[in-house]
């Protein structure tokens, strides 16, 4: 049985100014997206593509902006809704006080695809072309959240077997071990999915192909993590023994895999 350890969430405390690793996770993020997009501009079909429509690296910087813009406004209203849709209805006002906490991954992914429409209709692009772009420069920023996650000691997994060698007591989670679920994410939503949706990408696929391979990769191997994740204390388990979280996949795995066949379809056409 492991002690999660006793991380100082500030790294860095420069009078007045604190920079607090979860912070610096997030420029981590950003700075692995602007990597990999880089990356993705000599990648097939964007490095053939000429003309008035070429990518560019200012593209992909554009694509970050309007990103982290979509995540934030996103993933709070995704909160409001998905999680305490009658609290946030009858408190409105408090759905802006975002210091309080409160962000959901799949609202944020709901607020990056409309970001992505506003990019492809601005640059008259086709929107799964930008996806396909986008795609597979995500899922290190997931990791990255969820180093940040580990390190505050949130997000905890549910109790473990104490015969368990990883098992961990969390602070504020009571004395029995339970699962490093953040850990578990860490390699499955993040550097796991992140290979496997890079070395598909690196061959030229139907358009729409690519990021139908991440919302099914995303919804499969979160869907897998949300077994060892404790559910939401307000929520518990809901139909068919199934968390939130779980649910909210489930359109994921079925949208990418229509929007897989569906793109294989249309290039054969």
């Amino acid at each position: 049985m492991l002690i999660h350890p006793e991380i100082n969430p500030v790294a860095l405390q420069l009078g007045p100014l604190a920079v607090h690793w979860y912070g610096l996770t997030y420029l981590a993020a950003f700075g692995l997206f602007v990597w990999l997009g880089r990356l993705r501009l000599h990648h097939a079909p964007f490095a053939s593509i000429r003309g008035a429509h070429a990518w560019k690296t200012q593209d992909v910087e554009d694509i970050l902006f309007l990103g982290v813009v979509g995540v934030v406004l996103g993933g709070r209203l995704g909160y409001c809704l998905f999680y305490k849709p009658l609290y946030y209805a009858a408190h409105p006002l408090e759905i802006f006080a975002v210091w309080q906490g409160g962000m959901s991954f799949h609202g944020g992914m709901l607020g990056v695809v409309v970001a992505m429409l506003w990019f492809a209709h601005s640059r008259r692009r086709p929107w799964l072309q930008v996806a396909d772009f986008v795609a597979p420069c995500v899922p290190t920023g997931l990791a990255a959240g969820r180093v940040g996650n580990f390190i505050n000691g949130e997000l905890w997994g549910r109790v473990a077997d104490p015969d368990l060698p990883w098992g961990m007591v969390f602070r504020g989670a009571g004395d029995l071990p339970r699962h490093p679920s953040q850990v578990y994410q860490f390699l499955l939503e993040g550097l796991l999915l992140f290979v496997l949706l890079w070395l598909y990408a690196r061959k030229e696929r139907a358009q729409g192909q690519v990021a139908a391979m991440f919302l099914l990769g995303y919804g499969v191997f979160r869907f897998i993590a949300e077994f060892f994740r404790e559910p939401d204390a307000h929520l518990g388990l809901l139909s068919l023994g199934m968390s939130m979280g779980q649910w909210l996949c489930v359109p994921m795995i079925v949208g990418g895999l229509g929007l897989w066949w569906w793109a294989g379809a249309q290039s054969r056409q």
